[in-house]
C-alpha cells in the first residue's frame, strides 16, 4: 500500500514516513500543496495524510480536489485545529479522517491500519473471483480450488488466502497479514500469522504451495509459478 504524506513541516514529515516504513508501506512526500496535489492526481497513492496549513495550497482544498478527480484515495487531514467547526469543515472537505496534532505515532498508525482496510474493502467490493496460476477463489460461491481440487479451508485460513489472494505480487509483513485477518481479536502474535500460513501450504500441496513464498524478515507474497 502506499502513502502519500503532504507535509510542509519537513522534520514531521520524516518522522511519520519512518514511522510507516518500518511497517512496511510504501511512502513518498510532497512539502507544499501543489507539490502534494500533483502527486496524488497521479493516482499512484492509496492513503493520503494532508496537513491543513500548507504553502501553495491548504489541506481542504487538496481534499476536494482528489474528491472531485474521484481517485479511490483515503485521505486523513492532519490539523492543530480542534474546534467542532474545524473538524466539520475538513471532513466535509472530504477528509475520510481528522487527527489533531500534537498526535501520538501509535494513534497515527492506527488510523492509517483503519483506512486501509476501509480503502481494501471499498476498492475491491466486486472482485467475485480472484485468481492466481491454478488457485481460485469463488468470493460469491465462498469455494476454492486449486488445479481444479476443492479446497476445504477454515474461515481463517480463507480470510488469509483472500487477503494474499487480493494482494497478489506484494509483499504483505506479518503485521499488515495480523491488522486484517485478526483485526478483531485482541493479543494476537504475528507468530499465528507463520502458523496459518503453514496451514494454507499443507492444504495448497506439493503444486501450489511454492507460489506461497517467505520474505525473510518480512512477511509473504502470493505470485503465480513463472513458467
Amino acid at each position: 500500500m502506499r502513502i502519500l504524506i503532504i507535509e510542509d513541516d519537513q522534520k514531521l514529515a520524516g518522522l511519520i514516513a519512518h514511522v510507516l516504513r518500518k511497517q512496511h508501506y510504501v511512502v513518498d512526500m510532497a512539502h507544499n500543496g501543489e507539490d502534494g496535489l500533483t502527486i496524488a492526481l497521479d493516482g499512484k497513492c492509496d492513503i493520503a495524510i494532508v496537513d491543513w496549513m500548507l504553502p501553495k495550497r491548504d489541506g481542504p482544498s487538496i481534499c476536494r480536489a482528489i474528491r472531485a478527480a474521484k481517485l479511490p484515495v483515503a485521505m486523513l487531514l492532519l490539523t492543530a485545529r480542534g474546534q467542532v467547526e474545524d473538524r466539520v469543515i475538513g471532513l466535509d472537505s472530504g477528509a475520510d479522517d481528522y487527527l489533531t496534532k500534537p498526535f501520538a505515532f501509535e494513534e497515527l498508525s492506527a488510523r492509517v491500519r483503519a483506512l486501509s482496510r476501509r480503502f481494501f474493502a471499498a476498492n475491491h467490493a466486486d472482485d467475485n473471483e480472484l485468481r492466481c496460476g491454478d488457485l481460485v477463489l469463488d468470493v460469491i460461491s465462498h469455494q476454492a480450488r486449486v488445479a481444479n481440487r476443492p479446497l476445504d479451508l477454515t474461515v481463517t485460513e480463507w480470510n488469509l488466502l483472500e487477503f494474499l489472494l487480493r494482494h497478489r505480487g506484494q509483499v504483505l509483513s506479518r503485521q499488515q497479514i495480523l491488522d486484517h485477518v485478526w483485526s478483531y481479536e485482541q493479543d494476537v502474535q504475528p507468530t499465528m500469522v507463520d502458523l496459518y500460513v503453514s496451514y494454507v501450504r499443507r492444504k495448497l500441496g506439493d503444486d501450489a504451495a511454492p507460489m506461497l513464498a517467505t520474505v525473510r524478515g518480512v512477511g509473504y507474497r502470493l505470485e503465480p509459478p513463472r513458467n
